[in-house]
């Protein structure tokens, strides 16, 4: 019985620490209707500068209450000068812009982080110290992290039913059009909402130095999938629905471990999968909300070329068709910018024509090319046979 209570607290601390950065980033969406794919590195940032401040003040209560706290601020912070100087000026902008801005902010803030910290793991400086409950024990970290996670969760709650601040964001959150109407300073409200989300996200990877394991540059992209299943299946501006959320596939995982090791590594998107096929917008999201703020116009449907335009690709055509003539390298650098521009040319057929911004397109790109490698595998061994042997026939 203890060793199951164990794993259920396990679960409890994992779901926990997902909470804190998911909780952000359906905060950010639920108002500004922006998908952050740079929130992953705001987790990232706050584990780096928690890292440093304890390091620098020691790992005593006030060590790591500063670091945690500072880590937190500085994200923060960071996050509003991100909302002034980028998010304020494409609100209105098509999705994919958006997502492209903010991808653009994850390779800015990684190049970064890698100049400043150095490319080398950083060693956390975790909690030590176990509990007992019955004949097993929960490490004192673990502990920790549901503490804190379900005391967020409670000063979210106060923060947004019992300010005017929350109340404005919730009204946001339904309607941000009409609270502009009502004289609402939204850019406010909007810089007031990313230092927060920023904030919680910036809380969560301070935190991560409690336990042990190392701060790296692969942490922004590793929180960023689980963080955003959290939020899907939670319900997009639901804070309740990411806690649920982050609680169910956080415990699955905790004792889906023990039947199937290896399904840990799909469970959280075979939940994700089967909450939307049931409630496509959630466990506790709201029916009809809008996912996009921008007024663009459609995309206009497709035109046969013009005459310039063919003889324009003849020419090209021509000169890919003499381009092995000027060295291999030219013609292996050749073949790379094509698929490229293939690959790009297929996720625009999709996405624009199409309509459909499809997310997984790199996994057909993917899987293009294991089954080309295996068929050729297949292919060329009935083949090197036959040639082997036609020597002696």
């Amino acid at each position: 019985m203890a060793f199951y209570l164990v794993q259920f607290l396990t679960g409890l601390a994992s779901a926990s620490s997902l909470f804190l950065v998911a909780v952000g980033l359906s905060l950010i969406f639920g108002v500004t209707r922006i998908i952050n794919l740079a929130h992953g590195s705001f987790y990232m940032l706050g584990a780096y500068v928690a890292h440093t401040l304890v390091s620098e003040l020691g790992t005593g209560v006030v060590g790591y209450l500063v670091a945690v706290v500072g880590g937190a601020l500085a994200v923060g912070v960071f996050g509003v000068v991100m909302e002034v100087l980028l998010l304020r000026r494409i609100y209105r902008a098509p999705e994919l812009f958006q997502l492209v801005a903010t991808f653009g902010v994850v390779l800015i803030v990684k190049d970064a982080t890698r100049a400043i910290w150095g490319v080398q793991d950083k060693t956390s400086p975790a909690l030590r110290g176990t509990i007992p409950v019955g004949d097993q024990t929960v490490p004192v970290f673990d502990a920790a992290f549901i503490v804190i996670g379900l005391a967020v969760l409670g000063a979210i709650w106060l923060l947004m039913t019992k300010t005017r601040w929350g109340t404005l964001v919730r009204a946001a959150t339904q309607d941000r059009e009409m609270v502009g109407a009502l004289g609402v300073n939204q850019k406010l409200l909007f810089t007031g909402v990313l230092f927060v989300g920023a904030a919680l996200a910036g809380l969560g990877g301070s935190l991560q130095m409690l336990r042990p394991e190392s701060v790296n540059l692969a942490m922004d992209l590793l929180i960023l999938a689980p963080a955003f299943v959290v939020v899907v299946v939670g319900g997009m501006g639901s804070i309740a629905g990411a806690y649920l959320a982050a609680f169910i596939i956080a415990e699955l995982n905790a004792f889906g471990v023990l039947v199937l090791p290896k399904i840990t590594l799909v469970l959280m998107f075979l939940v994700m999968a089967i909450v939307l096929v049931v409630r496509p917008w959630g466990l506790l999201g709201r029916q009809g909300t809008t996912t996009g703020a921008h007024a663009g116009a459609a995309e206009a449907p497709l035109r046969p070329a013009t005459l310039p335009l063919k003889l324009l690709f003849a020419a090209i055509g021509v000169a890919l068709l003499l381009l092995p003539l000027a060295g291999e390298s030219m013609a292996l650098v050749a073949i790379d910018i094509l698929v490229l521009v293939l690959f790009a040319a297929s996720l625009h057929f999709i996405a624009g024509p199409g309509g459909l911004h499809s997310f997984g397109h790199a996994a057909y790109f993917g899987l293009g090319a294991y089954a080309t490698a295996l068929l050729v595998k297949w292919l060329a061994a009935p083949m090197g046979l036959a040639l082997a042997a036609a020597p002696l026939v």
